[in-house]
């Protein structure tokens, strides 16, 4: 597909923040002024909380390729644990971002933080999704955070929000979509 053609794309969830984050993403990059954006929930294929990168790219891959129309681009975000040195948890939260053409896989990563321990604690130990263990330790009421400000959003008092949070995972995998298939892998 060459830029600057109409184009839909399709993101693989029905959560309005990813949405965002990618018509976010994609309005920083040329080539893209005539692209729609639709909502196209795909299964992720891993768990509700994936613990580790491997997990969290492949739900990526499988949201991106289930969201794939046939014509245009599928768009897979998914966000996981991933073991890091250095941090008093052992754990990140990081975003995965996959971008599927019917041909190739496009990938990038966003920036990491680290969850309270509590939060992290319940996630890894206890196999509980994120917004489960926000809830039950008591940082929101909002039992779907990850749907409003995301605990991003609670940890910075609203300086970034889980949309801002995803914006750069997206542009990383527009680079490697973008940068003549530099970064490519095929299905």
């Amino acid at each position: 597909m060459m830029l600057n053609e109409a184009c839909e794309v399709a993101v693989g969830s029905g959560n309005p923040n990813k949405l965002d984050a990618v018509k976010r993403a994609f309005a920083g990059f040329p080539g893209f002024e005539a692209a729609s954006f639709v909502a196209n929930a795909s299964p992720s294929g891993v768990s509700d909380q994936p613990v580790g990168y491997e997990e969290t790219l492949k739900g990526a891959d499988n949201r991106a390729f289930g969201a794939y129309g046939g014509r245009g681009y599928g768009v897979g975000l998914e966000s996981g644990l991933v073991p890091m040195a250095g941090t008093d948890t052992g754990y990140m939260n990081l975003t995965a971002c996959v971008i599927y053409d019917g041909v190739s896989f496009y990938r990038g990563v966003g920036p990491a933080f680290e969850l309270p321990a509590e939060v992290c604690r319940m996630v890894v130990d206890g196999h509980c999704e994120l917004d489960e263990a926000v809830h039950r330790a008591g940082l929101s009421q909002n039992e779907r955070i990850g749907y409003a400000e995301g605990l991003i959003g609670i940890l910075s008092d609203g300086a970034v929000t889980r949309a801002d949070y995803m914006v750069p995972a997206v542009t990383m995998a527009l680079v490697a979509l973008t940068a003549g298939g530099i970064g490519r892998s095929h299905a």
